[in-house]
């Protein structure tokens, strides 16, 4: 096993374990980007003189059949691979010989990363923006269901003026589209490419043509100056890991509605059975199990979001080991929100509104009352509420 940074010397089996860690795990969803910058990097070096036509089609042969196999489950990046970069390079060499070694020509191991994780980083956020969107339009769905269903408003705890459900799941619908347009924002930070930035200051002598390579996958362009590329580490995934935790209290504050409204004191809500689970002594309970679980993961993706934060606070310019430790909270992250999201629009279409249960007490009318005195006998509304409030008991809040 060589990898790409090694010099014929042996590494302790403990150190590789602990500098390793968990990349080899958490790269496997890097694979089909790697290939992707791998081959649009050989492309350049061709179109520049670098690489012969007949090593870019091997290259490019060899890539595509990786690719493929690591997609159909037919192997794994190992512990002693440490990254998808070596295990590709490897797996490669064994397919197609020298050429292999020739691909990595003008670019290190820190500009390999972060480009394929960039790539993998714009998937991401379209998917995750989608997300929210299909939260809401579940939302949307629910508001037409029960477009007649009425229900109180609440402040402070207390029934405060009359709502509805069409209102209240068009607040959170609402509240999940401006989710989504932060996730797209992110973005902005993904669009350009790193490659040819090397270990963070260029690659001397040979003839890259980065702008090149930046259109072939897709990027606005090359991140300039080269300098810039390490300094950005951790932005992006900060930035995402923000909206997403934005997101995640959303998703999860929705959640404790609906838990409220499930209580057999409400009982606004039922719930399809096959969205709860039971109680392994009460054989009566039925429980809202999952929106008890998606509000308290909001707590997860704030602790995404500070470790990702609290890696690069202190670290000076250039690149450190310390940016490989993103990976974890980024995808653990940006996993979590979608699973959240996922579950949470299935489990909106099996949420039912009692309208049996709903009552409205006359005293939420008291402001309407107030407004009607204002405009049918041109009083001040101060007088207006201190007559309407005599009407009514007193509540606390």
């Amino acid at each position: 096993m060589t990898r790409l940074w090694d010099k014929g010397e042996p590494l302790d089996e403990r150190v590789l374990r602990y500098t390793a860690g968990e990349d080899h795990r958490l790269d496997a969803r890097l694979v089909a980007y790697e290939v992707r910058a791998s081959t649009a990097h050989a492309e350049m070096l061709a179109a520049q003189g670098l690489l012969s036509a007949e090593d870019l089609d091997l290259i490019r042969a060899g890539l595509r059949e990786l690719g493929a196999s690591h997609a159909a489950g037919e192997w794994e990046i190992e512990l002693a691979e440490e990254d998808a970069q070596t295990a590709l390079e490897e797996r490669l060499a064994a397919r197609i010989g020298e050429p292999a070694r020739r691909v990595h020509l003008g670019r290190s191991r820190n500009d390999q990363v972060l480009t394929s994780l960039r790539l993998y980083l714009r998937d991401a956020v379209e998917t995750l923006a989608g997300g929210a969107e299909a939260v809401a339009a579940a939302l949307d769905a629910l508001a037409a269901r029960e477009a007649e269903t009425p229900l109180p408003g609440y402040t402070h705890s207390q029934p405060a003026m009359p709502s509805s459900v069409p209102l209240w799941a068009g607040g959170w619908a609402a509240a999940l589209r401006d989710d989504a347009t932060g996730i797209a924002g992110v973005q902005r930070r993904l669009d350009l490419c790193p490659l040819g930035s090397a270990a963070g200051y260029g690659v001397p002598l040979l003839p890259l043509d980065r702008e090149a390579t930046a259109r072939t996958l897709g990027f606005a362009g090359p991140q300039e100056p080269v300098t810039a590329v390490q300094i950005s580490r951790g932005k992006a995934e900060a930035q995402l890991l923000f909206e997403l935790a934005l997101l995640m209290q959303d998703l999860g504050r929705l959640a404790a509605d609906l838990v409220l409204f499930n209580m057999s004191e409400l009982g606004y809500v039922e719930l399809a059975p096959e969205l709860t689970t039971g109680s392994s002594i009460m054989p009566q309970k039925k429980n809202p199990d999952v929106f008890e679980l998606v509000r308290g993961r909001s707590a997860t993706a704030q602790a995404c979001l500070h470790e990702a934060l609290a890696i690069v606070a202190k670290l000076p310019s250039g690149y450190h080991r310390d940016l490989q430790l993103l990976k974890a909270p980024l995808f653990r992250g940006i996993d979590l929100a979608g699973q959240t999201c996922a579950v949470m629009a299935h489990a909106l279409g099996g949420v039912r509104f009692r309208r049996d249960r709903i009552h409205l007490d006359p005293a939420l009318y008291a402001t309407e009352e107030a407004y009607r005195l204002v405009l049918d006998e041109g009083i001040p509304f101060r007088e207006a509420y201190r007559r309407v409030g005599a009407k009514y008991p007193i509540r606390t809040g």
